[in-house]
């Protein structure tokens, strides 16, 4: 059971012409009740630092041209000339999307699904939208997080045309391993969600998406990345995200070499 709710990853294959998908994984991929499953559609301009990645994942602007996601979304390391990041709109359709090519990718050294679980995209070119600082500390694993995302709205349903939000609350670690037991990674891995009655959650398509909360300044700042759960917001099992802050010495050495 352990080795199944790790591999219910919230990836999703996009058709090319289409938003239907195919879930890699049936459990924790990128859907949420509305949006994120339970949502609500997001505003024009509210999250400039979104991005939507050709293989079915989310992502978020560590610096204008590297994407932050999961590394559960990409094949291992080195140059990759095969993924359109879509950034700039909420609508994916519209004619006003930014899209830009990848040139390289690097995945957490030492990722083997367990953990780990982030990855660097480097574009061709920068795009001219907001970045999103990631957390350096646990001083913002707490409170109250927004997620926000192209996937699934119920599980095991088609990607979004356009980006949804929610919001969804801290899950301590040791109610999060109530629910997972010994699958979960404490100190590399973060949960969040309605425990008691479900019903908004990240799901199929929102992998490698940005959990993202307001620090001190008022201004956006990563906490997580979203990566697995069973299912798609079901009560008892709350979204499992990376834990952005263990790793964020880790991204921003590997970000410097590409």
């Amino acid at each position: 059971m352990k080795q199944l709710l790790r591999a219910l990853k919230r990836c999703s294959v996009i058709a090319a012409v289409a938003l239907a998908t195919v879930s890699l994984q049936p459990s924790g991929a990128s859907a949420a009740p509305n949006p994120v499953v339970g949502g609500t559609r997001a505003a024009q301009g509210e999250f400039p630092f979104m991005v939507r990645l050709s293989m079915g994942c989310g992502g978020a602007l560590y610096a204008k041209d590297i994407v932050l996601t999961a590394a559960h979304c990409v094949n291992g390391s080195g140059n990759n000339t095969s993924i359109t990041a879509t950034a700039g709109v909420v609508d994916l359709q519209s004619s006003s999307a930014v899209k830009v090519k990848s040139t390289k990718v690097l995945q957490a050294p030492g990722y083997n699904g367990k953990g780990k679980d982030w990855a660097l995209i480097k574009l061709a070119k920068p795009i001219e939208q907001p970045t999103l600082k990631i957390a350096t500390t646990t001083a913002y694993n707490q409170g109250e997080f927004t997620i926000a995302g192209w996937g699934a709205a119920t599980e095991g349903g088609a990607q979004q045309r356009y980006l949804l939000k929610a919001k969804v609350p801290y899950v301590s670690d040791a109610d999060c391993q109530s629910a997972y037991g010994s699958d979960l990674v404490p100190g590399e891995e973060l949960c969040a969600g309605l425990l008691a009655t479900g019903g908004i959650d990240t799901c199929q398509g929102d992998s490698g998406g940005p959990m993202f909360r307001k620090d001190n300044a008022g201004a956006w700042i990563q906490v997580g990345i979203v990566s697995w759960g069973q299912g798609c917001a079901q009560a008892g099992y709350p979204g499992v995200y990376s834990e952005v802050s263990t790793f964020a010495s880790a991204i921003a050495s590997a970000a410097a070499t590409l």
